[in-house]
């Protein structure tokens, strides 16, 4: 496999990932409406009830699939656009699918908030450490 597929993958990783959550969300909406009486009107503008809480952790965690990922996507994209993709931006990449595996796990799951933490401090630590090395790529060349 080429090291440009093994750059890729971690990003249709987090795709899918994404995909995963969202539907599970769709489930947890539907379940909140027939299960637990929610109004499907408040699906409308997302106001106006209380939503139980296993809803909203999974709202919660839907939503941050399109916050720190973002600057994931884009920093795999520049690797890839400079030609610069060698084996430690793989390992940050691969790093990074994997630890928000974790965070999405942690956080839809059981919730425990020290978990849930360290797994974003991780995924944060290899965006830094990825968009640096971008920065001195860059730079050095």
């Amino acid at each position: 496999m080429s090291q440009k597929a093994l750059m890729i993958l971690p990003m249709i990783g987090m795709v899918l990932l994404t995909v995963i959550v969202s539907v599970r969300l769709i489930q947890l909406r539907y379940r909140a409406v027939f299960q637990d009486g929610v109004n499907p009107a408040y699906f409308k503008l997302n106001k106006g009830a209380k939503l139980p809480d296993y809803l909203v952790k999974v709202t919660q965690h839907y939503e941050n699939l399109f916050e720190t990922p973002l600057l994931f996507y884009v920093g795999v994209l520049l690797v890839l656009v400079l030609n610069q993709v060698d084996t430690l931006y793989i390992i940050l990449a691969w790093a990074f699918l994997f630890s928000r595996i974790a965070h999405a796990y942690i956080h839809t799951g059981n919730n425990k908030i020290r978990l849930r933490r360290n797994s974003f401090l991780l995924s944060y630590l290899v965006i830094i450490i990825l968009w640096i090395r971008i920065a001195v790529d860059l730079v050095m060349t």
